[in-house]
């Protein structure tokens, strides 16, 4: 099973109680499963709101691989500009 590495901001890291973690998953969904699993239900809430990024780039698609050490950011939406 890969590492990933993943980072929280603003609410998402407010409900995960957490800033950064490592997680095992080898793709978006297996990550979405760890991560509820491991904060449960508040944070899935935040979770169907909030973007993914894996190494800069946008993935939803839950078959979406992920590799070994990948840092996956965890975006909800931000107000203001």
């Amino acid at each position: 099973m890969n590492q990933v590495i993943v980072r929280y901001f603003a609410g998402a890291a407010e409900a995960a109680e957490v800033e950064t973690e490592a997680l095992p998953a080898d793709s978006v969904g297996a990550l979405i499963t760890a991560m509820v699993d491991r904060h449960g239900p508040g944070l899935q809430k935040v979770l169907a709101r909030c973007s993914l990024l894996a190494d800069g780039v946008y993935v939803r698609d839950e078959e979406t691989s992920l590799a070994d050490g990948v840092t996956v950011d965890v975006l909800p939406p931000f107000a203001g500009g």
